[in-house]
């Protein structure tokens, strides 16, 4: 495959993925949180806020209120991750101002509203996350701090910006349950968002213990066709100098792992350990930074 055809099948992925996730993520905000009168946080709640207050079109507000955080976080995130976050907030608000709009409102219990808008709200951003691009404000500061602090989480930045905007819907909808269906709408994003993110590239580490590092090695490697990492160890206790077997596997990979380990060595301790992500060889590809 040529480079041009290759830029093209990137192009259309993107286009494709912004469109699925700009369509989420404008059922969330339009089609449950505008009716059901609470802010789900981040910008889109403070257009809502602002649409309950004036009336002024909750795409559009958006788009305004991007302005300056992008304006503010345009050194650290860069000219293309702008250029693709500039796509996808023109898409999302042509959707949320002109598409939704011909459709019905939900027009239900506001409790199902806010788990339903911050389901969608998560699956929608997790899509357009995860082609490298947003739909801004919020987000912006969101990739802002995983690129100062990767170890963060998207859902727990996400939680705590929200955490404001939400708390601001209860003078604008005029009841304190604006803040509490928020937070539920917010809670179901993190999990969501997480679940779809991390869990696209978790699975699960084996630490094994044992007097035979190199048996227990390739017994798994016999089993799951995994590469180990052996460490000496020694007890503190005992002062016995062991080995550690350290294996990176998917989760249906796991018993096979701790029952090839106990094959080899029946006394083996056998850890296992949850694994947000992995990259590398047979998982996926390591991210590169796009400047």
């Amino acid at each position: 495959m040529s480079a041009s055809s290759a830029r093209w099948g990137e192009l259309l992925k993107d286009l494709a993925c912004d469109l699925a996730g700009s369509l989420l993520y404008g059922v969330g905000v339009y089609t449950f949180a505008l009716k059901g009168e609470f802010a789900p946080g981040g910008v889109s709640g403070l257009a809502l806020i602002i649409n309950a207050l004036w009336g002024l079109p909750v795409g559009t507000v958006s788009l305004l209120l991007n302005l300056p955080i992008v304006a503010l976080t345009f050194s650290t995130l860069g000219r293309r991750f702008f250029l693709k976050s500039l796509r996808t907030m023109v898409i999302s608000t042509l959707i949320i101002d002109l598409l939704l709009p011909l459709f019905p409102v939900y027009q239900g219990s506001r409790l199902l509203a806010a788990g339903f808008s911050g389901v969608l709200l998560g699956a929608g951003l997790s899509i357009i996350y995860m082609r490298g691009s947003s739909t801004g404000g919020a987000d912006f500061l969101i990739h802002a701090a995983k690129r100062k602090a990767p170890h963060l989480s998207f859902g727990n930045i996400s939680l705590a910006i929200d955490g404001v905007v939400i708390l601001l819907g209860v003078p604008a909808f005029g009841d304190i349950d604006a803040a509490l269906y928020g937070m539920v709408s917010a809670f179901a994003l993190t999990i969501v968002m997480d679940k779809i993110i991390y869990g696209a590239g978790s699975g699960k580490l084996a630490l094994v213990i044992t007097n035979d590092g190199p048996a227990v090695a390739r017994a798994i490697d016999e089993a799951v066709e995994r590469g180990s990492t052996l460490v000496d160890v020694t007890g503190s206790y005992s002062g016995m100098r062991r080995t550690m077997v350290m294996c990176a596997c998917s989760n249906n990979e796991v018993f096979k792992v701790r029952l090839a380990a106990h094959q080899v060595d029946r006394g083996a301790l056998v850890m296992i350990c949850e694994a947000n992500e992995v990259f590398g060889e047979g998982f996926r590809p390591p991210e590169v930074a796009q400047r």
